[in-house]
């Protein structure tokens, strides 16, 4: 497949399959030693008797020997220079490195390196969104700098929040809207946990529009509630922002899975309940100080008390889920 998309024009062509085969000729000198007079240099395409084979159309060099030689230069077995390559197969090349290492490139392949096609692409899947994406772009404006300045800005918000959310605001990046600022949260790793639990719980109009973002349809509850708690971090002491944060998720679980609340009988109130006793059973059944773990009748008995219209069964899967996965807020 690497022959039918990458082609080179046809003089090159040519170039790179002669140099090909003085490498390969070069090769069979050094081992054989040659005979018949012929220096032990073989043509390709020459009849050899039964060695003999057809000849077969050349769509273009092979890619594996383009990135096991070196053209042109001193090392035989040394990495292509990817200047020699189609653009497009050196942007590809480069597009699996990070940021750092798509430094380091850019100190070989100054134009590669530097491509705002890869750094655009670096910036949006580090930063799913930011305020500046949907804006119409200034003349010189590059994505390697944004990218340097997100950096930063996130730096400075596991130091300090209303800083990074501050220098984020000075360069243009995000604009001052909960939405816009919920989505930056939603779509990226690399705000630490613990800072960003402390913002949330000063900007609860960001924390309304960040449970808006999930989509919980088609969920089982306990996976729901993991998958919760690994954007919006649950509170290490249970308290008034544990118990808005359980709210606010019972709500919109209810409203994604309607179907799931009129089959079962579920409310807010309901799953709100449930929501408890799988935390409490995950302390239960996941801490070594807990000696005597509760067993899965005692759960459902437990549950069913304060939750009179859920069904033993549901509640049965519940506990089953917690024993084999592990804690809902790990």
């Amino acid at each position: 497949m690497g022959q039918a998309l990458w082609r080179l024009p046809p003089r090159q062509q040519r170039q790179l399959q002669e140099e090909l085969a003085d490498r390969l000729a070069d090769r069979g000198d050094g081992g054989g030693g040659g005979g018949g007079g012929g220096g032990g240099r073989r043509v390709l395409g020459t009849d050899e008797g039964p060695q003999r084979r057809d000849a077969q159309p050349c769509y273009g060099p092979d890619i594996y020997h383009l990135l096991r030689t070196r053209i042109g230069g001193k090392e035989q077995n040394g990495f292509i220079d990817l200047e020699m390559l189609p653009p497009e197969l050196g942007i590809t090349i480069l597009s699996y490195l990070n940021a750092t290492d798509l430094c380091l490139a850019g100190c070989v392949w100054q134009d590669l390196g530097s491509d705002e096609y890869l750094w655009q692409g670096l910036c949006k899947s580090t930063w799913g969104h930011c305020s500046i994406y949907n804006r119409r772009l200034p003349a010189g404006f590059s994505y390697r700098r944004l990218y340097l300045q997100l950096d930063e800005g996130c730096l400075s918000f596991n130091a300090n929040a209303q800083e990074g959310i501050s220098y984020f605001m000075s360069k243009g990046i995000l604009v001052d809207h909960p939405t816009e600022l919920a989505k930056f949260i939603f779509y990226t790793t690399r705000l630490h946990w613990k800072t960003l639990r402390i913002y949330l719980d000063e900007r609860r109009d960001v924390l309304d529009e960040l449970v808006t973002l999930h989509n919980f349809s088609n969920q089982f509850l306990p996976n729901a509630l993991r998958d919760f708690f690994r954007h919006i971090h649950a509170p290490e002491e249970r308290g008034e922002y544990l118990e808005t944060l359980i709210t606010k998720f019972s709500h919109r679980f209810c409203t994604c899975n309607p179907g799931l609340v009129r089959d079962l009988g579920l409310s807010p109130d309901a799953v709100y309940v449930l929501c408890y006793s799988l935390i409490l059973l995950s302390i239960d059944l996941t801490s070594p100080h807990v000696k005597n773990k509760m067993s899965k009748r005692e759960f459902i008995r437990n549950t069913r008390r304060a939750a009179h219209n859920v069904s033993d069964d549901f509640v049965g899967h519940l506990y089953d889920n917690i024993y084999l996965i592990g804690h809902v807020a790990a």
